[in-house]
């Protein structure tokens, strides 16, 4: 086992949907429930801030610096500077009872971005496609608690998700070409370990990196669901793993500090923070929007 170091000690609420921009050489990622966007220096160690007007679920970028956010109310490309944002789609559901969770884009730079029922119970949430300004529900995937685990193949002709409380990973098939999915078969069964499966990347072997919300750890399993090794932090809840770095050896990590009791607060103190931890595979590029 490796351990994770924290290199942030922000204390989020629920920090998420980390992105690694090569130009920057910062790592931007979300407050879901502050709500804020943020972006990190890891070698100065400045943080810059952007307050939200409503829940912020995941974030992409564009080729051209720009954030494309998905927020409580619909889909906005945000223009930071001036503090306006464009809305490029409107939100599909009950936005008093669902908001967008987990997403990120495919290797063609689709958007892709699941919701999930706040209350609890299955059937609020879902999985959603954007091309350009077209939202596209994806039937395969529906009646979903909380939408996670997003991660692509480095051939982009495999899709990994999950809907957390199941405690499983599923692999679709996906086209390239169109953007669609099928041939759905189980990918990892967590339901014997009780790992709940939250954020997912893939590095550039085809390595399937997840974070366990409540174990305290991101594991590595092979493309065949055979697990490899495991990164252990010294808080409960990660929440999504990302590659960074010069040569994107480098796992940053986001947790979250939501839902812990004082105890819990006094025996991992960093929760919430950010963390890093050294790998041998480098990651892969992530893909910018498209639309």
């Amino acid at each position: 086992m490796t351990e994770a170091a924290c290199i942030l000690d922000g204390q989020f609420n629920l920090a998420e949907s980390p992105v690694w921009s090569i130009a920057e050489r910062k790592l931007w990622f979300v407050d879901i429930n502050a709500p804020r966007l943020h972006r990190f220096d890891p070698v100065t160690k400045q943080l810059e801030s952007w307050t939200m007007p409503e829940s912020i679920g995941c974030i992409v970028l564009t080729q051209h610096g720009e954030v494309v956010a998905g927020l409580r109310s619909g889909i906005y490309r945000l223009d930071l500077k001036e503090g306006r944002h464009e809305r490029l789609a409107a939100a599909p559901y009950d936005t008093q009872h669902v908001r967008f969770n987990d997403g990120r884009c495919d290797r063609q730079g689709r958007f892709w971005l699941g919701s999930m029922y706040e209350p609890g119970g299955r059937g609020g949430g879902a999985l959603y496609r954007l091309d350009g300004r077209h939202l596209i529900a994806q039937t395969l995937v529906g009646g979903v608690a909380t939408s996670n685990a997003l991660a692509w193949s480095p051939d982009g002709r495999v899709m990994y998700h999950a809907d957390t409380p199941t405690r499983q990973v599923y692999a679709y098939d996906y086209d390239v070409g169109h953007g669609t999915i099928s041939n759905r078969r189980l990918f990892l069964d967590l339901n014997d370990t009780g790992e709940r499966p939250d954020g997912a990347t893939v590095d550039s072997a085809g390595n399937y990196w997840v974070a366990f919300y409540g174990a305290g750890k991101v594991a590595q399993f092979s493309p065949q669901g055979q697990r490899l090794r495991e990164i252990v932090l010294p808080v409960k809840a990660p929440t999504m793993p990302c590659f960074g770095g010069p040569d994107l050896k480098t796992l940053f990590i986001t947790t979250a500090r939501q839902k812990h009791t004082p105890e819990e607060l006094q025996q991992m103190p960093l929760a919430g923070g950010i963390f890093m931890a050294e790998v041998d595979i480098p990651g892969l590029p992530e893909p910018f929007f498209a639309g």
